[in-house]
């Protein structure tokens, strides 16, 4: 267990003559009764002797006091760190002191110290400022940390224009930790935050990215948004998103109002823990309407907003590094969400060609929380899950009738053509008209003569 491991750090540590506590956002979740996702170890050890200490051991940002160690592989001689993900590694970092952060997040220089108050002093906010002694089970509090706890307040620890200014995605963990816990920004933070909003774009889009997907995974994603909406970090991190505030749609559709307030109660209604592409989906599946909105005589309409919203789709997610499969999930849930309206009317094939893209679940999601945040009919969604659930795989994905060897052998010539030829027999066979690969011959001879 994690926490068994970070606390045998510590113990290591104190028997070598250092001090050490676990600090930050896993003493602020144990307070909370809440599973830590990780733990982080601090001690007036310096790297090196940390890494004396632990021999197995990763030093991946040695050069700003930060060690990791590696729980001990049962079944392994060496240990292992997967991407140096923390699931399976206790961060252990050396007290520093204050000094000033020229690019906006990694500091000038850095300046061990001996004194845990100093240390802590220079993090973000109070409730991650806490130390805990898990010898003795006490609470160091320097910081006011356990005081805004009770009073469910993120505040940054001292100045918070000096506190953003180190570190620029700051005022975007602000964001998701008020979202996540349901807090309150403290005023001075919430007032900072608003004056350095457009200095966020210092910060690496990587890690922009990695930030928004937590609020949108997290836990009340919608107050997450709106939190970055009012504290003005929306229009710079996603003007797309902040262009569908005001945009109205047809009231017999949306009585629910417009875009902006549509994409939100999407994010409200997004299942627990959500699969960061159903997420991203979500909150994109609507972008192209702003600038397709226009007034027509019978309704307002957006027109093409679906081909033009995957196109932003796709220049957001190359904006902010997304890999090529989350890129190709997220564009194809856009690009897909409007082909429910027509489930009822599809052809077999079609239907079947539907049910069995990628990660068909996470369309199907989609859909449902898209009218439960309009309309709320889901005569659609429910069809569809009923086909689903009436239909084997080997019906919905049938071992092809036919080949392109077989094309070769029956004497037609390689091409553009076969794609046709084999397009239209799999529609055939999907549909229930073709069994066997003699009917499949017999159809392609019929109706694609060499």
């Amino acid at each position: 267990m994690l926490k068994d491991f970070a606390i045998t750090v510590v113990r290591t540590l104190r028997k070598k003559g250092f001090q050490a506590y676990l600090v930050g956002g896993c003493v602020r979740d144990l307070l909370l009764k809440r599973e830590p996702a990780d733990y982080d170890v601090t001690t007036d050890a310096t790297p090196d002797e940390v890494m004396r200490i632990f021999p197995q051991t990763y030093a991946v940002g040695a050069q700003f006091g930060v060690v990791l160690v590696p729980v001990p592989e049962v079944d392994e001689a060496e240990p292992r760190v997967t991407d140096h993900a923390k699931a399976n590694v206790v961060e252990v970092a050396t007290f520093r002191c204050d000094v000033s952060y020229s690019d906006g997040r990694h500091p000038d220089e850095v300046r061990y110290s001996k004194d845990p108050r100093e240390d802590v002093e220079r993090r973000d906010f109070t409730i991650n400022g806490l130390l805990l002694d898990p010898i003795k089970n006490e609470v160091l509090d320097y910081v006011g940390g356990r005081r805004d706890l009770e009073a469910r307040i993120v505040r940054t620890i001292g100045d918070p224009s000096r506190r953003f200014g180190e570190d620029k995605l700051r005022m975007l963990r602000a964001v998701r930790f008020a979202a996540r816990f349901e807090y309150e920004i403290e005023s001075q933070t919430f007032s900072a935050i608003k004056k350095l909003a457009s200095s966020i774009h210092q910060v690496s889009r990587e890690r922009v990215r990695d930030e928004l997907t937590k609020m949108l995974v997290e836990g009340d994603a919608r107050r997450a948004f709106l939190l970055l909406d009012e504290s003005s970090l929306l229009k710079e991190v996603l003007p797309e998103i902040s262009a569908m505030k005001g945009v109205e749609q047809p009231p017999q559709f949306h009585p629910e109002g417009d875009v902006f307030i549509h994409t939100l109660l999407l994010l409200e209604k997004l299942p627990p823990s959500p699969a960061p592409t159903l997420a991203w989906g979500a909150l994109l599946h609507d972008v192209g309407k702003p600038p397709t909105f226009r007034v027509a005589p019978d309704r307002i309409r957006f027109d093409g907003h679906v081909e033009v919203g995957v196109k932003m789709a796709e220049e957001i997610l190359r904006r902010y590094r997304f890999s090529n499969d989350d890129c190709d999930q997220i564009v194809a849930l856009v690009k897909n969400h409007m082909r429910f309206a027509d489930v009822m009317r599809m052809k077999e094939s079609t239907l079947k060609k539907f049910v069995r893209m990628p990660r068909f679940e996470e369309h199907l999601n989609l859909h449902r929380i898209d009218c439960q945040s309009s309309h709320g009919d889901l005569t659609s969604y429910n069809f569809t899950r009923e086909k689903l659930q009436s239909m084997p795989p080997e019906v919905v994905s049938p071992r092809p009738l036919l080949t392109g060897h077989d094309l070769i052998s029956a004497g037609y010539a390689p091409g553009p053509r076969f794609k046709e030829i084999l397009t239209a027999v799999e529609d055939a066979q999907l549909e229930g008209t073709l069994q066997s690969r003699d009917e499949a011959m017999n159809y392609v001879e019929a109706n694609f003569p060499v």
